[in-house]
């Protein structure tokens, strides 16, 4: 029926078609295929061809298709494209004519200088329409499309092209993303905040949850198609993600046919081996993907000198550190679609990840007081960090009519960690004298059951409104043991106590959001969110509730563009709120460096965020430039700081927490530096990124922008913890394209960062750059390439941090080792075509209301994970978090 309803519709349209003619002469009605009225000079000719979306290579269902005369500018037949795009129009006379093909959502397409030869058959092929630019849901900067785009409260950055990462992670295609800046370890930042939530095609995992950087290695390179950065989220997302989000778009092949790719590569710090396979036969698809990285040879070294005052007494500590990194990870997926009619489909996915880390540190550590030494030690420190991850969903979807949609999700996903270290002490003599071990066993779950439902008024408009529901378990469970020199068996350490931190978390969140577009090229998007947390914490130990109270929150956001010439003027404001997550929370006390301890703070309270932002982008000739302006305010902020034991202790005097905290850093040295999370007072941003690119020739391309922000902290406690920071981020990238003859190309690309302006301190500054050559082969089915990384730096990249407080003064200098060379290979087997029917998807659950604990804020790493950009053993708390992405 519905199918009939499109066919008449098209009529209808082609009726209209033929109304943009003049009238024939003498004021008569013109002459409409298929009536009595019908004049039109008859032949034994037939002209046909195929009609397709420009964008998607998909079949445009039921097309108008008018054909008039180039003489008389008359129409003389007309048709409409069946289900699969196919038209034909029989007993067509010898002459010249035009071909106007018509469609809703499409600019009308003509097809000059048609050509029919007597008793000859005129095949037209494939016709492409594009889609109408005014739509309701975006604002589109059209030039240089082939990199970036610029929608309304996005940037879209098109990564298809890219070679010098061939073979990497997702962290080597965003390091090149306009506005984001990536660190050595895969830490992500969006305008100098950490505070951002990373989805992958719109979806949560909850391997996402648990550590961003180690996500990013996760996914190939090869398979991003886009992504895409949400700088203004409307109410329609979850309410967190203070700095923005990050949504990876992969490669999806949905045409008829089976297709399998395979990606490889090998290089001397990593490898990496893939398989994606597709099949599609009319309404039914699967897809099946299977990817596996290697890193290793990644070596590190680290000095660090620390002072602080114990009893009116200056101390120092000098720790010198030597460390290699092995990892192993892998994600295998396994998806299925149906269309269930025209206006119905059900799609579902169900994949499994895994990460393998091992982590070796050797350690010396040399204690000087008054200017005397009074000690030394050295240990080994072997650290496990193992992961298991699945994710599970289901979405349908129902379409009324264009822009008039209902989507049910539902998903389930849940991530189990092992998290353990192991510390053999030596003795004088270089012997093991005794051991230690923290094993801290945890797990993340989260179901999630979203409702969206979006409608248009009139032509111009259009209300979305939706609900969400999250219900959330995280566990952390870590204990502590002894064990005598080199073979004694392990028995519990008395010392300190072992347990349990239970942490429920459920959001209940519902929202509304209006849009308008105008005549004149105004777009409005506003909208509001209102979201209620229940939380019930408790320690499995002694203790019951942690009496975290639950609270709610309204959300507003507002985005206006405008659309001058080639260009598009923009305005944004939202409030955005940034739950703590388990990193943050999790109470394990990480003391593998006995001088630098780490452990986290229960009693986090949301942060809440003011953004405001104003960007310019436009298109000149062959050049696309961006200017973007902006403020952030938070209050409540969540940052690490850095104290000493006293002064932790003081902290959380008189908690639950406290009394636990005594017990386990009982033993543990005055002088060393505890690391936290904290609800400092505040934190304020003002800066303004550029960012371009310029097509020199159709086959060389240069882009690059900097991104220049000026940080203000401050913390209002009463104890050492007190402190205040301003100064300037700067940051600057660089790329270059070329295209060469026979199917090769070139890619270079170059990112510096500055010093990052901490709450007590700075984190040093860093760099990176690749080179990559690629050449493709019989039809581009296969390639072979080669990539460069870092290739001048042999002698490690240095980061200093430094961090300072009325109860210490810390200085580190981290060397990395990150030169690295790889070669790369793929092949396609298998045909597509494109003779698939029209089809929708899900829009799928996205969780993103989690602060992720602080990845890229230079404050450490996840736990037992030994860092690579901070203090030798100086371990941030882990565990999985409560959380994901969007909504």
């Amino acid at each position: 029926m519905i199918k009939y309803l499109f066919f008449l519709f098209a009529m209808l349209s082609l009726g209209t078609a033929f109304a943009q003619f003049p009238a024939a002469p003498g004021g008569q009605p013109k002459a409409i295929p298929g009536t009595d009225m019908d004049t039109s000079p008859k032949g034994n000719s037939k002209v046909s061809g195929f009609v397709v979306d420009s964008a998607l290579t998909k079949a445009v269902e039921f097309a108008s298709v008018a054909l008039y005369s180039k003489a008389t500018n008359k129409p003389v037949d007309g048709t409409v494209a069946d289900d699969k795009g196919k038209f034909t129009l029989n007993r067509v006379a010898e002459g010249n004519y035009k071909l106007l093909i018509t469609f809703i959502g499409y600019t009308a397409k003509t097809v000059d200088n048609v050509v029919v030869k007597k008793g000859e058959d005129l095949d037209l092929g494939v016709i492409k329409l594009s889609a109408s630019t005014r739509t309701l849901q975006e604002v589109t900067v059209t030039g240089q499309r082939e990199l970036i785009e610029e929608k309304v409260d996005r940037m879209v950055y098109n990564a298809e092209k890219d070679i010098t990462a061939k073979g990497g992670d997702a962290g080597d295609i965003l390091r090149k993303v306009p506005m984001l800046s990536v660190d050595l370890d895969g830490n992500v930042q969006l305008r100098g905040s950490s505070n951002v939530r990373v989805l992958i095609n719109g979806k949560p995992s909850t391997i996402v949850a648990q550590s961003v950087a180690d996500a990013l290695k996760l996914i190939p390179s090869e398979m991003i198609k886009s992504v895409e950065v949400i700088t203004s989220p409307s109410a329609k997302y979850d309410a967190e993600g203070s700095g923005g989000i990050i949504n990876i778009i992969t490669k999806k092949n949905t045409l008829q046919g089976l297709t399998l790719n395979i990606d490889s590569g090998v290089g001397n710090r990593g490898a990496n081996l893939g398989l994606n396979g597709n099949y599609r036969r009319g309404k039914l698809g699967f897809s099946l993907n299977g990817f596996g990285r290697a890193s290793y040879n990644v070596k590190n070294k680290n000095v660090n000198d620390q002072t602080s005052i114990v009893e009116g007494v200056q101390t120092l500590t000098n720790q010198t550190s030597t460390g290699m990194n092995q990892n192993l990870f892998g994600r295998y997926s396994l998806g299925m679609d149906y269309d269930i009619s025209k206006t119905a489909s059900l799609n579902g996915n169900i994949s499994f990840g895994t990460r393998n880390g091992n982590n070796t540190q050797d350690l010396v550590t040399g204690r000087y007081r008054g200017g005397v030494m009074t000690g030394s030690d050295a240990r080994h420190i072997d650290t496990k960090d193992f992961s298991n991850t699945v994710d599970a969903n289901i979405d349908y979807t129902k379409t009324f009519k264009p822009q008039q949609e209902l989507s049910i999700s539902g998903q389930f996903s849940r991530n189990n960690r092992t998290n353990n270290y192991l510390a053999e002490l030596m003795d004088g003599e270089g012997t093991i004298g005794s051991r230690q071990k923290n094993d801290n066993e945890s797990y993340n779950q989260e179901t999630t059951i979203q409702v969206d439902y979006q409608t248009p008024i009139g032509k111009t408009q259009l209300v979305e409104f939706g609900g969400k529901s999250i219900f959330r378990q995280v566990q952390s469970d870590y204990k502590y043991f002894v064990a005598p020199g080199e073979n004694g068996a392990f028995i519990t350490d008395t010392t300190r106590t072992n347990n349990q931190l239970n942490y429920d978390q459920n959001v209940m969140a519902g929202y509304a959001t209006y849009q308008l577009s105008t005549k004149n090229k105004w777009y409005f998007k506003a909208g509001a969110r209102y979201e209620r947390t229940f939380i019930n914490a408790d320690f499995k130990v002694g203790f019951s509730s942690l009496d975290i109270p639950d609270y709610n929150n309204l959300v507003p956001s507002i985005n206006i563009s405008k659309s001058i010439g080639a260009g598009t003027l923009k305005w944004g404001y939202n409030l955005r709120l940034q739950r703590p997550g388990i990193q943050s929370l999790n109470p394990n006390v990480n003391i593998a460096n006995p001088v630098n301890v780490s452990l986290g703070n229960p009693y986090l309270r949301p942060e809440l965020t003011d953004n405001v932002e104003m960007s310019y982008s436009t298109s000149i000739n062959k050049t696309y430039l961006n200017f973007t302006g902006f403020y952030r305010h938070t209050g409540n902020s969540i940052e690490q700081v850095r104290s000493n034991v006293r002064d932790i202790k003081q902290v959380f005097e008189g908690t639950a927490y406290g009394t636990v905290l005594n017990s386990v850093l009982e033993g543990v040295a005055a002088d060393a530096i505890v690391t936290t999370s904290s609800n400092i007072g505040k934190q304020e941003v003002v800066g303004v990124n550029v960012f371009g690119n310029v097509s020199i020739t159709p086959k060389i391309s240069v882009g690059g922008g900097t991104d220049i922000m000026y940080s203000m902290l401050s913390n209002g406690s009463n104890t050492t913890l007190r402190a205040s920071n301003s100064g300037f981020n700067v940051s600057g990238r660089f790329n270059l394209s070329i295209s060469l003859k026979n199917s090769w190309a070139v890619q270079g690309f170059g990112f510096i960062r500055g010093r990052q302006i901490q709450l007590q301190g700075t984190q040093g500054g860093m760099a990176f750059y690749n080179l990559g050559v690629r050449k493709e082969f019989k039809d581009k089915k296969a390639s072979l390439g080669l990539g460069l990384e870092n290739f001048l730096n042999f002698n490690g990249f240095k980061v200093r941090n430094s961090f300072d407080s009325p109860a210490f003064s810390q200085r580190s200098v981290n060397t990395l080792y990150n030169t690295g060379v790889r070669v790369t290979f793929s092949y396609r087997i298998g045909k597509m075509s494109f003779d698939q029917p029209q089809r929708r998807r899900g829009k799928g659950v996205n969780n993103d209301d989690i602060k992720s604990g602080g990845e890229g804020d230079g404050g450490g790493q996840p736990q037992n994970q030994q860092p690579q950009n901070g203090t030798p053993g100086g371990n941030r708390p882990g565990g999985g978090r409560p959380g994901g992405q969007r909504n």
